[in-house]
Formats: structure tokens, C-alpha cells, sequence
């Protein structure tokens, strides 16, 4: 059997609105640009030595039908006035040769720097725990380069893309975010 380890990797976003919960779905991949594709969705690692791509040109390498693996995050609400976000995180090595982390966040009353900050700090502290390390908050810098420390030999960057809307009155509204990965 093939090994199957992406090389690349792309953010995108999306939200939609529709009567139905499904449609509403729809349109958000629709806008987010991956709805031509068969969706499969994965666990959270980031491989060693990929490449963090624009959606463009991720999407030039899609040809509709494709089996595309990643990461997703969604969120949904039918209720009028309810702000919901959907957001991916990363925390992605320095050192190339070692593997990062995806996380997905969804959550209600956020605003998107928020539910970002949440799905960068998960991403973070999911690596730092997978391999063994303590995860502390102090160790995060913001700035220009979101960074954290997890020890003396290994920083990551972190950033993430997130999608908010806020529900209408008998709508489905429905929010995505999504790494998508390029084999």
C-alpha cells in the first residue's frame, strides 16, 4: 500500500445561509471553494516537511470528484442572533523534520481574533502534550509571529483561520473552516 503523506496544505473559510441545515452546509463549503470534492475528514497532525500553501493555488491542484483529505471545523445555528465561529488552528515546527498539530475549535459568541487565539492555544497545547511536555499559557508570544515555546529545542508558530456569522431568523446559518491537504 501507497503511503499517502501530503505535501502541502491550505487554509479556507466559508459560511452560508438556507431554510435547510444541509443546504446551508453546502454553501458554506461552496464559498470556503471546496464543495466540488469528496470530502474526507482526518486527525489532527501536521506532516513533517509540509508546505503551507494559498488557497489559490491549492485549489489549482483539486480536480472535482478528488479525494481530498483534511481538517474541518463547522458550526451551525438556526437560532436568529446567535454569533457561532468555526476556526483551525496550527502549531507548526521550526524544524521541518518534525510533525505539528491541527486543531479545530468551534464556538458560540466569538469573535474571530477569539475563536483564533482559542484554535492556536489548542494547537499548541495539543503538540506540546503529545509529546510529552507541560503546556503552559506564558510560553505563547503574540505578535507580528504568533509563537509558542513547548522546551529549550523545539518553538512552534502557530496561526489559524477562522469563520463567524451570526444566525437569522428561520435560516440555517452554518460556518467552516478547513486545512486542506495536497498529496
Amino acid at each position: 500500500m501507497e503511503l499517502i503523506l501530503p505535501k502541502q496544505v491550505f487554509l479556507t473559510r466559508g459560511r452560508g445561509q438556507h431554510p435547510q441545515k444541509l443546504v446551508s452546509f453546502e454553501l458554506a463549503l461552496r464559498e470556503a471553494g471546496i464543495s466540488p470534492f469528496n470530502l474526507v475528514r482526518v486527525s489532527s497532525i501536521f506532516p513533517p516537511e509540509c508546505q503551507l500553501i494559498s488557497r489559490a493555488e491549492g485549489l489549482k491542484k483539486l480536480k472535482p470528484g478528488q479525494i481530498v483529505f483534511l481538517v474541518m471545523s463547522e458550526n451551525s445555528t438556526d437560532e436568529a442572533q446567535r454569533l457561532i465561529s468555526a476556526s483551525i488552528g496550527l502549531a507548526i515546527p521550526q524544524n521541518k523534520d518534525q510533525y505539528g498539530y491541527l486543531a479545530e475549535h468551534e464556538g458560540f459568541g466569538e469573535s474571530e481574533k477569539e475563536a483564533g487565539a482559542q484554535a492556536e492555544e489548542l494547537a499548541a497545547e495539543m503538540l506540546a502534550t503529545k509529546l510529552g511536555e507541560t503546556y503552559s499559557r506564558h510560553n505563547f508570544k503574540r505578535g507580528r509571529e504568533n509563537y509558542y515555546k513547548i522546551n529549550d529545542h523545539l518553538t512552534v508558530r502557530t496561526r489559524s483561520i477562522s469563520q463567524t456569522a451570526t444566525g437569522a431568523r428561520g435560516l440555517w446559518t452554518t460556518v467552516v473552516a478547513a486545512a486542506v491537504f495536497i498529496t
